[in-house]
């Protein structure tokens, strides 16, 4: 380990609040980091915060516009497909920005108001988040459902069973099986692309870690720690998907 700037001074970041550290710039490299963890598991609950209610709030509409491509109602398949076309098919950065900076102007003319009606950036980040992830979960919902056999919905239409009982009570508790690993799948992805919501002002653990940078000059130390800490966030999911695979294919075979 080597010392990283000769001068010594005290750096504060977020200097009153109750997680603020001090550090000093020339300290060694392990010193450093031990120094940051607090600050940067702030900015983690926070990323873990953004991804469950993003996720969660993007099953419940994925589920919804995922059945709506499939059923039979041109106009509503039109909707569902526009809406998971336009959201897969633009940044979700892109999707931020017009979210946190294009929506107020829209509110303020919708409320006949002079001004903009400013959005908080933790109500941007979850609108942004979860009407992408919703996007991304009608299509594995989709999927999971035209996975299932035809002749499972007409077994149940004559049976008596509406459309609708059918899709509930037959048709979705098979596909929901095969629903599982992608929707872990796309959990793992969002906890890394929530990462973008630090353009807003939001201090998750990449704009921690932009804090931290400005403050102390020691971009090396910081982004490595950063990087470990998305790395541990994320291998529990990795293994707990890999595991449901394996549970579910077996349960298949069996």
């Amino acid at each position: 380990m080597r010392d990283y700037r000769p001068e010594i001074r005290s750096v504060s970041l977020a200097p009153g609040d109750d997680r603020s550290i001090t550090f000093y710039p020339a300290i060694r490299s392990h010193i450093f980091i031990w120094g940051i963890i607090p600050a940067l598991l702030a900015g983690a609950a926070m990323t873990l915060l953004l991804t469950v209610i993003a996720v969660g709030d993007g099953i419940i509409i994925g589920t919804l516009v995922g059945i709506g491509r499939v059923i039979h109602n041109r106009i509503l398949r039109t909707i569902c497909g526009a809406y998971v076309d336009f959201f897969r098919g633009t940044p979700l950065l892109v999707q931020i920005f017009m979210i946190h900076f294009g929506l107020p102007p829209v509110l303020g003319r919708l409320l006949h108001r002079a001004e903009p009606v400013p959005l908080d950036p933790f109500l941007s980040a979850i609108v942004a988040l979860s009407i992408n992830s919703g996007a991304y979960v009608a299509e594995i919902v989709r999927a999971g459902i035209q996975s299932i056999d035809k002749g499972q919905m007409e077994a149940a239409r004559s049976l008596g069973m509406t459309y609708g009982q059918a899709m509930r009570l037959v048709i979705l508790p098979q596909a929901m099986k095969r629903i599982i690993p992608p929707l872990g799948n796309e959990f793992i992805a969002m906890l890394k692309d929530s990462s973008l919501v630090s353009i807003i002002g939001m201090e998750e653990l990449v704009r921690k870690g932009q804090i931290i940078v400005t403050r102390s000059y020691r971009p090396e130390d910081t982004w490595f720690t950063v990087g470990l800490v998305f790395l541990f966030m994320t291998l529990p999911f990795t293994r707990l998907v890999a595991y449901l695979e394996r549970r579910l294919r077996t349960g298949d075979q069996a």
